[in-house]
């Protein structure tokens, strides 16, 4: 008998064993402690890899226009990218000092040859996304989302990520025209890479 339940017991580890060796093995690229913020899968778009320097957290300030035209103090914040959905999008978090947090999903559509990108916030919630398309320009990533002004003219809110290094980047949010012949700068965020520790 007490043969039979070590067997028994021996083949439930295996089991275990094997198992968990499964499932890291199919989801090998979500975060773990050696690698906290995910990893890029070798089997993702290669776009994926435009967001690799900013993966991380960084300290920012962030900075909205004002009705009289000047900008507001800076609000700190903090704006946390990772790998999500084992490797195959990239997800962003922000938690900033004036209580605004948001977020957004990235996924690059191949098909389309551009990013998709779906912003929410606490500031409300809604029944459907706001969301970004398109991708890198040179050194920067530019994304779009068709926008009337307060007079109606057509145009769209243009998204940059600039001077992106691995010890961080420049955020503008901007309202231009169709032909952007005009731009009108309304949000800014300055971030800064922070050093992980090494333990």
């Amino acid at each position: 008998m007490s043969a039979m339940l070590n067997l028994k017991t021996y083949f439930i580890i295996l089991f275990t064993i094997f198992y968990v060796n499964q499932a890291r093995g199919q989801y090998a690229y979500e975060s773990s402690p050696e690698h906290p913020y995910g990893q890029l899968n070798p089997e993702a778009p290669e776009q994926l890899a435009d967001y690799e320097k900013i993966i991380g957290i960084c300290d920012c300030k962030s900075e909205r226009r004002t009705q009289d035209g000047g900008w507001t103090e800076p609000v700190d914040m903090t704006w946390e990218f990772r790998y999500i959905m084992n490797g195959m999008a990239v997800q962003d978090l922000t938690l900033k000092a004036d209580g605004i947090h948001s977020g957004s999903i990235r996924q690059y559509n191949v098909d389309s040859a551009s990013w998709y990108v779906h912003y929410y916030s606490t500031a409300v919630a809604t029944p459907s996304l706001a969301s970004w398309h398109g991708g890198k320009q040179g050194d920067n990533i530019i994304l779009y989302k068709e926008q009337k002004a307060p007079n109606g003219m057509d145009g769209y809110y243009k998204i940059n990520f600039t001077d992106i290094t691995d010890k961080g980047f420049y955020w503008l949010g901007e309202w231009v025209s169709t032909d952007e012949s005009f731009k009108h700068e309304t949000w800014r965020i300055s971030c800064v890479k922070r050093e992980e520790s090494s333990n």
